[in-house]
Order: C-alpha cells, then structure tokens, then sequence
C-alpha cells in the first residue's frame, strides 16, 4: 500500500510540474529603424529677418546701428511672395568703429548657414559704410507688402513671362533723401536683374524703378 501511494504521489507530483511549465515564448519582434524626421524649412520676411537679427546685434555693441539688410537665394524658395529662408543683416558700432554681420537662416541644405541666428567675425569700416547707417525703429514696411506693391508697377509683367523668376530684397538707407528704402529686385543680384523696383520702407509707398 505504502508503495502504491508513493508511486500515485509520484505521477501526480508529475503532473503538477508539467502543468505548471510555461509554454515556450515567441521570438521577441525586432523594433523597426525609426524613420530620420524631415526638418522643415522656414522662410522668413524681411521685418522677421530684421528684428532676429537686430535683437542678435545690440547684444553683440549696445549702439549697434543697422545699414543693410539683404535675402539670398536658394533652391528652396525663388523669393516671390516676400520671403526668403536666408537673409544677412550688418550693422557697426560707432564707439567700436567695426561692422559685424549676421546671419538669420531657415534653410535646411546643407551648404547653408546654421538654423537661426548666427554672426560673422567684425572688421573695420570705412567712412562711406557710415553714412548707411539709420534707426532701427524706422522700419515699418514688410517684404509682403513691397512685393506686392512692386508687383503693381510692372512686377507682374515680369512674372508672367517668368514664373519663376528669382527676386531678392535689399533695405538702404539713402542719406541725401534721409529716407528708408526697399529694393525690390527682379534678378538673382542687383547687376544682372530684369527690373528692380522701389518701395519706401516707412510708408510703403511706391517710389519709382531703380535706375
């Protein structure tokens, strides 16, 4: 009797302990390479590019004055519309007597400057660079805005035969007519363009094609 007991544990015993084994688990799924995420470009307006800038240069030299300010071209945008993901700004400093010049980027190829704000090295400027100097406050025209007032007195034209014509926009100071100016320039530079009109950057008003 005791052996028939010892032999019933034993098979129970044998049960219990196959019972109790997981089943075999499956092979683990190995995860997925996480797709590279897509940077988007930015394109900023001349007013944005400005004031990025200008915030970057009056900590840089307190009296920092701006004289130029000027989009570039990539294959990202043609400029068209007022805006453009590149544009680079100088300003000098009178007590310092060196011009330094920044950079405001929304480009993502890679040839391109840094994504947002970033400067060059200073360096002396002469007497002539001086006298493009104005306030910052002056400025209260956008690109948008010239863009399309230029586009009122023969832009269009322009445009219809090509586009995709390339426009860049330039802000002078223009010391003799103490005024602010937009250029509106229908070319890829201000030497080989197609036409290129003027907007006061204050008022926005039409001023004439640049000659």
């Amino acid at each position: 009797m005791t052996k028939r007991f010892a032999c019933l544990l034993a098979v129970l015993l044998f049960a219990f302990l196959t019972g109790c084994e997981s089943p075999p688990s499956k092979p683990a799924e190995q995860a997925k390479p996480a797709e590279p995420v897509k940077k988007e470009v930015s394109f900023y307006s001349g007013k944005q590019a400005f004031n990025a800038t200008n915030s970057l240069a009056v900590r840089w030299m307190a009296d920092a004055q701006p004289v130029r300010l000027e989009s570039k071209l990539t294959s990202e945008t043609n400029g068209q519309g007022g805006k453009a993901t590149i544009w680079r700004a100088g300003f000098i400093s009178p007590s310092k007597g060196m011009i330094k010049f920044f950079v405001y980027s929304g480009s993502r190829l890679p040839d391109s400057p840094p994504y947002g704000v970033s400067s060059d090295n200073e360096a002396p400027y002469s007497a002539d660079v001086a006298q493009l100097a104005y306030p910052a406050a002056l400025l209260k025209t956008d690109t948008d805005a010239a863009f399309d007032t230029a586009q009122q007195h023969g832009g269009a034209n322009l445009l219809k035969k090509d586009p995709n014509q390339p426009i860049i926009y330039v802000l002078l100071w223009d010391a003799p007519k103490h005024s602010l100016y937009w250029h509106v320039v229908y070319g890829s530079d201000e030497k080989t363009t197609k036409g290129s009109g003027v907007i006061n950057a204050v008022t926005g008003a039409w001023v004439g094609a640049a000659k």
